[in-house]
C-alpha cells in the first residue's frame, strides 16, 4: 500500500510583496505628476471658536508661487463634508469651531511654497466661549447626535437591594491613527468637466459623492482611485473628505492638477482621534462576585461635528457587556459636542470603549472580593448559571449562538501557566515599593458586520478573458490589511 499523500498546501504570497520590498508599489504621492501640476495647502485656524470679524489674505497672494487663494465662498457647490449630518464645513465660513479648521485654500507652484504661504494669512476673531472636554460638555447638555439608552430588567433596584454594590467614575484616552502614508489628494480635471481624483482614502465612493457635490456636477462626472493606503485604522473612512473636497476645488478653479498633502503636523490639528471616554458606573454583585446589576454613562468625546460619533457610541453601548451576561443593565451612551476635530473611526469604532466599561467593572469586584479577576470573568459568562435561554440573549436582545469562550479560556489558562506567573507577579509585588507587575486574561466577545443590515453587502464584477486570465473588480481598498490577496485566494 502507498503512503497516505500529504494533503496538498496552497501558499499565497501577498500580491504586493514584491512591489513593497522593491519599494516600487505606487502611493498617491508616488504617482507621476502631470505637468503643470499645483500643490496646495490648508490656512487653517488658530482660534478654537470664535466668529471671524477680517480676514486679510493679500500677504498670501504676494507670496512667492502663489497662484490662488481660495475660501468658502469659492465653492460651487455645497460647503460641506459631513459623512452623515451635514455639519462640517469644507472651509470655516465666518466661524471657527476649533483650533486647525481649514478656513482657505492657497495653491502655489510647489508644496512648500504653498505650506509657507498659507501661514502669512492677518486673521482676527472674536472668541467664544470654548468647550473642551467631553464631561464639561454633557454637563452643559451639548451634544453632536441625541443621547441614546438601553435598559434591560430594573438596575436600580438590583443595585440597591445587592449584598454588594461598587460606584465611580473613570475615563480612557483617544488615540491618533497614525497611518505612514498621510492624508493625500490628487485631483485633475477631464473634458466636460468632469474630475480624476487618486485619493488616500477607506472609503472612494463617499469621496465621489462629496467631490461632486462641493463641485455641483454629477456623481458619474467624478471618478475616484484608490489602489492601495500605506494605513487608515478608520482615520481615512470620513476624513479624507476635505481632502479630497480641497484637491478638487482648487483643480476645477485652476483648471490644473492640483496636489493637496498636507505635512504630518498639519494632518494631525485637521483630523480627528480615536474617541475618548469619560464613565460613570454604579454595580451591585453577591459574595461569589455574580453581577446583579449595573448602570453605566458613557460619555464620548465628539468633537465640533457629528461625523461618525452616532454609531460609535451605539456600538459602545452595544459592547458594554463584552463576554458577559448582564441580568439587569442600564446604559446610556453621549457624544459629546466640544472645539475639538471631530473625532472619528478607529479599529473596534467603540467597541473597546464599550468592552473597557465591564472590564473595569469586574476587575474593581474583583479587587473588593479579594479574588483573581479571571475566576470573577468566568463567574459572569453569558453560558455560566443554568445555561438556559434567557441567559444567552445580550442586552440589545440579540441571541449568543455560538460562545466558546469557556473552553478557549480553560486552554489558554493552562497553556499560558496563568496560576504560576500570577503567584510570581504576587511575590514581586509584595518585595517591592513602587515597581509593580500585571497580568490579565482578559476574553473578548466582538459582533462582526454592521448593525444597519443593509450595510452588509457587498459585488463584484468578475472578467474571464479569452486567454484565461481574470480580473476582478471590487468594492473594498486595500489599507495594508492585504484584501487583495485575499480576493486572489478566492
Amino acid at each position: 500500500m502507498s503512503a497516505p499523500q500529504t494533503p496538498l498546501q496552497i501558499v499565497q504570497v501577498h500580491e504586493s510583496a514584491h512591489l513593497h520590498v522593491a519599494g516600487s508599489a505606487i502611493y498617491v504621492d508616488d504617482i507621476a505628476e502631470r505637468q503643470g501640476t499645483l500643490h496646495a495647502a490648508f490656512g487653517l485656524s488658530t482660534c478654537a471658536h470664535g466668529n471671524i470679524v477680517s480676514m486679510d489674505i493679500s500677504a498670501v497672494l504676494n507670496a512667492t508661487g502663489v497662484v490662488k487663494v481660495l475660501v468658502a465662498e469659492n465653492i460651487p457647490g455645497q460647503n460641506n463634508c459631513g459623512p452623515i449630518l451635514h455639519d462640517e464645513p469644507i472651509l470655516a465660513d465666518s466661524k471657527v469651531h476649533y483650533v486647525g479648521q481649514p478656513i482657505f485654500i492657497v495653491v502655489a507652484q510647489t508644496h512648500l511654497q504653498a505650506r509657507r504661504a498659507a501661514q502669512l494669512a492677518q486673521i482676527e476673531y472674536a472668541p467664544l466661549p470654548a468647550t473642551y472636554s467631553a464631561r464639561a460638555a454633557a454637563d452643559q447638555s451639548k451634544f453632536v447626535v441625541p443621547p441614546i439608552h438601553k435598559q434591560r430588567g430594573d438596575a436600580s433596584t438590583a443595585i440597591n437591594t445587592a449584598p454588594r454594590k461598587i460606584s465611580g467614575r473613570f475615563a480612557v484616552g483617544g488615540q491618533e491613527q497614525f497611518y505612514l502614508e498621510g492624508q493625500i489628494s490628487y485631483a485633475i480635471p477631464l473634458e466636460n468637466n468632469g474630475m480624476q481624483l487618486y485619493c488616500s482614502t477607506q472609503h472612494p465612493s463617499e469621496m465621489q459623492h462629496h467631490v461632486a457635490h462641493c463641485l455641483n456636477i454629477s456623481f458619474n462626472q467624478v471618478s475616484v482611485e484608490t489602489r492601495r493606503m500605506g494605513g487608515a485604522f478608520g482615520g481615512k473612512e470620513s476624513q479624507s473628505a476635505v481632502f479630497a473636497c480641497g484637491a478638487a476645488i482648487a483643480a476645477q478653479a485652476c483648471n490644473a492638477p492640483v496636489k493637496l498633502r498636507p505635512d504630518r503636523d498639519d494632518d494631525m490639528l485637521i483630523t480627528g482621534k480615536r474617541h475618548d471616554f469619560s464613565y460613570d458606573f454604579e454595580a451591585g454583585f453577591d459574595a461569589t462576585g455574580l453581577l446583579l446589576g449595573v448602570k453605566f454613562v458613557l460619555i464620548s468625546r465628539a468633537g465640533f461635528s457629528a461625523d461618525l460619533s452616532g454609531p460609535v457610541a451605539a456600538r459602545a453601548l452595544c459592547h458594554v457587556d463584552n463576554a458577559y451576561y448582564l441580568s439587569a443593565v442600564d446604559v446610556r451612551a453621549m457624544a459629546a459636542r466640544t472645539n475639538t476635530q471631530s473625532n472619528t473611526a478607529f479599529r473596534g469604532f467603540g467597541g473597546p470603549q464599550g468592552a473597557i466599561a465591564i472590564e473595569y467593572v469586574l476587575d474593581t469586584i474583583a479587587h473588593e472580593l479579594g479574588f483573581d479577576a479571571l475566576d470573577v470573568r468566568r463567574r459572569n459568562f453569558y453560558d455560566e448559571a443554568n445555561n438556559t435561554a434567557a441567559r444567552c440573549t445580550t442586552h440589545y436582545d440579540m441571541s449568543v449562538e455560538d460562545f466558546p469562550l469557556r473552553d478557549m479560556l480553560a486552554k489558554l489558562e493552562a497553556s499560558s501557566d496563568y496560576w504560576a506567573r500570577r503567584a510570581e507577579v504576587s511575590a514581586f509585588n509584595d518585595k517591592r515599593g513602587v515597581l509593580r507587575r500585571g497580568l490579565a486574561l482578559t476574553p473578548v466577545k466582538f459582533g462582526i458586520a454592521f448593525n444597519v443590515n443593509h450595510y452588509n453587502q457587498a459585488g463584484a464584477l468578475v472578467q474571464i478573458y479569452t486567454d484565461g486570465t481574470v480580473l476582478v473588480n471590487h468594492g473594498g481598498t486595500e489599507m495594508g490589511q492585504g484584501l487583495h490577496t485575499k480576493i486572489v485566494q478566492v
